[in-house]
């Protein structure tokens, strides 16, 4: 059954900004940003990481910050024509030493600035594997010597740009271990009287979301691996904007996705959602919050 998109965003609160690597360009780019909660130094903390691409090439940044907001470390690399594929990095947090150690030299990327395989990104603190992501997992606990422990990370969000003139792809896994699925959205508001927008699934349609045109906003409820999926959309830059004006998409795995996104206040316009929503995030203690894959969706002209 439809409802109502809740009213979070003014007509022009949808437009993204991004900073590049070096955080002083507000513009849209090939860009990716996974957020994880996991404990350390005691304490819950959330780790975020992005990978960006540019000119000069892959980028990535690494930031670990606690739920308190009393302690935070940052660590960047820079586009790789620039710096090593291949290393590690100490920071001092809290007057603790934890250690980052990647290893991209093989790494396979298709489209977008996030490897696929042949890669590993480790933390390590007091000799224990505390995050590890890539499927280099041997040798990531090789080269670090740390102790494997029983993982406590939980992906909570992943947030997106993509790009296309009708067509906007990604690939997703909505539960852990769960599998790893295409989905697209389609969408041809140009020259078109009555636009509609189709959202797959492994090529097979979900939903369907016709008259657009009054339905350019709102939310709709899919099974995705057994799991209820809540799909929020705003296209009203794509429909009534400028050309190059994005929309904003969010698959919550999550039924209470819609108190998280009316509890925040979005007056910044360029201001991300998923910035406000880690303090929800914060001030819930995760509480009642699954995975989220957010997606900024930007027309190709």
């Amino acid at each position: 059954m439809m409802k109502d998109f809740p009213s979070c965003f003014g007509e022009n609160a949808v437009q993204v900004a991004d900073a590049s690597c070096s955080g002083a360009t507000r513009t849209a780019q090939n860009m990716v940003t996974c957020i994880y909660h996991c404990k350390l130094l005691g304490q819950s903390c959330l780790i975020t990481i992005t990978w960006s691409k540019n000119l000069m090439g892959q980028c990535l940044s690494v930031e670990i910050d606690d739920s308190s907001n009393q302690w935070s470390g940052k660590f960047d690399i820079k586009p790789w024509l620039f710096s090593k594929r291949k290393g590690s990095k100490g920071l001092e947090v809290n007057a603790s030493k934890i250690e980052i150690y990647w290893d991209f030299s093989s790494a396979k990327f298709g489209s977008g600035p996030e490897p696929l395989e042949e890669f590993y990104l480790a933390v390590v603190f007091n000799g224990e594997m505390v995050f590890l992501v890539g499927d280099l997992r041997k040798e990531a606990f090789k080269k670090t010597n740390a102790i494997p422990v029983d993982s406590n990370a939980i992906f909570l969000s992943k947030r997106e740009h993509v790009f296309g003139k009708r067509v906007y792809g990604t690939r997703a896994q909505f539960c852990d271990n769960g599998q790893i699925h295409d989905l697209t959205i389609e969408c041809d508001a140009i020259g078109v009287k009555d636009p509609s927008l189709v959202i797959c699934i492994d090529s097979k349609a979900v939903m369907q979301v016709k008259q657009l045109r009054w339905k350019f906003r709102g939310n709709y409820t899919i099974l995705i691996d057994g799991l209820p999926v809540e799909v929020f959309w705003d296209v009203y830059n794509w429909l009534f904007g400028t050309a190059v004006g994005n929309a904003v998409f969010m698959f919550q795995t999550c039924l209470s996705a819609e108190k998280l996104w009316t509890s925040q206040t979005f007056s910044d316009p360029f201001l991300s959602p998923w910035s406000c929503s880690k303090k929800g995030f914060r001030a819930s203690k995760l509480q009642g919050v699954g995975f989220s894959l957010i997606l900024y969706a930007w027309k190709n002209e």
